[in-house]
């Protein structure tokens, strides 16, 4: 039985400022630019300013990407293009900076942070920061066992947790949230489809390195199975990620919610990070507030869950490599939404029409000051 109660959650979470946001609005309707001209930018831009509790907003200036890496022991089924227990060469193309979300963060002047849960390989062979949260070695085949043990999915849940308040006590603002992992789509697509109450055929996507119709095949046929499992403990969140999640997916889920306990907005990146924040909705209704949807992945399963949670990608660019690759593209827009609320100027008022009471007394004033004369 686990100590964790997820229903603390809903008591903790607040929804992003309303009274700050109507004044972030009325500012808007001030500036010299007409309201609605800039689009979605005007949206962001109200959003970050009742996420943060200030008019004007702040700049977006301590941004971070972080990455939940694990491997997932339902890629033994070839349901993925990338062979099974290999999520660490992911993990290693972002340390040394050849990784496509490593180049953009370069670029953006974003720092990256990678957060092993359950890579299939030596910990000693990465660095300590990187694996001082991992739970276990890969996660469990979904379709006929178990993710994780209960006591595993709740340390995993607690590292992301605790992963989330060293990102807010370090001052970070914003964080680019993702994955790094072999076989997490799989599990993803079975997290959707048993909260919408749907069918394999529905949520399973090709992933990012797409893989060919005898794959994909295989891979409803495990996401099948795997909520024949699901469907008995759709009630209870940590169950549901120990029996079909896995150690990443749990934890991020766990970071999801505490980032909205502690106000810090998150944007999602693909499949993955829609299916955890599905999951955590469910925890506390009113968390999806605190994130955005970075980009369209393509991917089934996210269109699903984004769209259970009303919430729109930012872009939709065809981006399907992983890794918050597509989330760091969404970043400069959010970025750009922040500085134009904050700096672009307010009309001059304007000066108030003449009556025709305020004309008859500006000519008798006139009349009396000629008559002094």
């Amino acid at each position: 039985m686990s100590s964790l109660n997820l229903d603390d959650f809903t008591d903790l979470i607040e929804r992003p400022d309303g009274g700050v946001r109507r004044d972030a609005e009325a500012r808007r309707e001030r500036q010299i630019v007409p309201p609605g001209a800039l689009g979605r930018l005007d949206d962001l831009g109200e959003w970050l300013a009742a996420a943060q509790s200030a008019v004007p907003v702040r700049p977006i200036g301590r941004a971070r990407v972080v990455l939940f890496a694990g491997d997932h022991g339902v890629a033994e089924l070839g349901v993925s293009a990338r062979p099974a227990g290999t999520a660490d060469q992911l993990v290693r193309g972002v340390l040394d900076g050849s990784s496509p979300v490593a180049v953009l963060a370069r670029r953006l002047d974003v720092p990256v942070r990678v957060v092993d849960l359950a890579l299939d390989c030596d910990p000693g062979s990465l660095p300590e920061e990187v694996v001082r949260h991992r739970v276990r070695r890969g996660s469990g085949r979904i379709d006929i066992e178990d993710a994780l043990t209960l006591e595993e999915a709740e340390a995993a849940f607690r590292a992301g947790v605790a992963v989330a308040d060293e990102e807010a006590d370090s001052g970070t603002d914003l964080v680019v949230l993702g994955d790094l992992s072999v076989g997490g789509t799989t599990a993803a697509a079975v997290l959707v489809a048993a909260l919408c109450g749907t069918d394999a055929s529905v949520v399973t996507g090709r992933g990012g390195r797409a893989i060919d119709d005898l794959a994909w095949m295989r891979k409803c046929a495990a996401v099948r199975d795997a909520l024949r499992r699901a469907r008995p403990v759709l009630g209870e969140q940590l169950q549901l990620l120990a029996a079909v999640g896995g150690a990443d997916l749990a934890a991020m889920t766990g970071f999801l919610l505490q980032s909205a306990v502690r106000k810090m907005p998150v944007i999602l990146d693909g499949v993955v990070s829609a299916a955890c924040a599905l999951v955590a909705q469910r925890v506390a209704f009113r968390a999806p507030d605190w994130w955005l949807a970075g980009q369209n992945s393509g991917e089934p399963a996210q269109a699903k869950a984004l769209d259970r949670m009303a919430i729109e990608p930012l872009l939709d660019h065809g981006v399907k490599v992983g890794e918050g690759t597509g989330a760091l593209l969404a970043l400069p827009l959010v970025q750009a939404a922040a500085a134009l609320a904050a700096e672009l100027p307010e009309r001059e008022p304007a000066e108030p029409e003449k009556t025709a009471d305020d004309s008859e007394a500006e000519e008798k004033n006139l009349a009396e000051e000629y008559d002094a004369t």
